[in-house]
């Protein structure tokens, strides 16, 4: 915990540094619901963090003047079926919400790691409009909806992505490797269907395994869009 927030810190210094226009908000991000190779007793591919973990990170995010944000890895579950497990810590208006298309196959059955799934635009709005129940039910501010993506077929039919004032959608670059690819996925798969806001994801092992340098805050505000959303692993 402590080096994680440590790092936060630093972290949000840094862009603090570079981009004082904007005000930096930090966040820790929890993969709530985490894809499996092996099926499990629910025979569905993935695991449902227990609710004491959850509670114990939004207890940090708290002590960090962070926002939290609960991520769900569906493997051969339904998002219609995990999200509402959330409810309980979604409607705090400092919990919002980041939905991962890698890890969900329940369409093609493989097993998660094995091959890349996808979320159709119509998922996408089921939970963007779960997330506006909650704000309109719970008297909230708006949400925000991160949709990680690192392939085209990551995400299908994106023109058809509804907007909500009540929620913000930000699509997440998640792929990892040298900054020229993590770039072209950027402009390829982000840039090129664009839905709201944008969001870039730094990886400190994998982006650097093969001696390349992790990008930094300078080259990721030189990107058009800039991106509002970076997520470090």
């Amino acid at each position: 915990k402590d080096e994680m927030l440590r790092r936060l810190r630093k972290e949000v210094e840094a862009w603090e540094k570079a981009d004082p226009e904007h005000k930096v908000q930090p966040a820790l991000h929890l993969i709530a619901v985490v894809a499996q190779e092996k099926p499990g007793p629910a025979k569905k591919y993935r695991m449902v963090m227990p609710d004491k973990v959850i509670e114990e990170v939004y207890a940090w995010a708290k002590e960090s003047s962070a926002i939290l944000f609960i991520d769900i890895q569906t493997g051969h579950d339904d998002l219609r079926v995990l999200l509402p497990r959330f409810e309980w810590i979604l409607q705090n208006p400092d919990v919002h919400l980041a939905i991962d298309p890698e890890f969900n196959l329940i369409r093609s059955g493989k097993v998660p790691g094995s091959r890349v799934g996808n979320y159709d635009a119509a998922d996408i709005n089921y939970a963007s409009g779960y997330l506006k129940g909650l704000v309109k039910k719970h008297g909230l501010p708006p949400k925000i909806l991160i949709v990680h993506r690192f392939t085209r077929g990551m995400v299908t039919n994106a023109r058809q992505i509804a907007l909500r004032p009540e929620v913000a959608v930000v699509m997440n670059m998640d792929g990892w490797g040298a900054p020229f690819l993590k770039r072209a996925t950027y402009k390829d798969y982000i840039v090129r269907e664009p839905v709201q806001f944008t969001g870039f994801k730094l990886f400190y092992h994998n982006d650097t395994k093969k001696g390349h340098r992790l990008l930094q805050p300078r080259d990721l505000l030189r990107l058009h869009p800039a991106p509002l959303y970076i997520q470090y692993q």
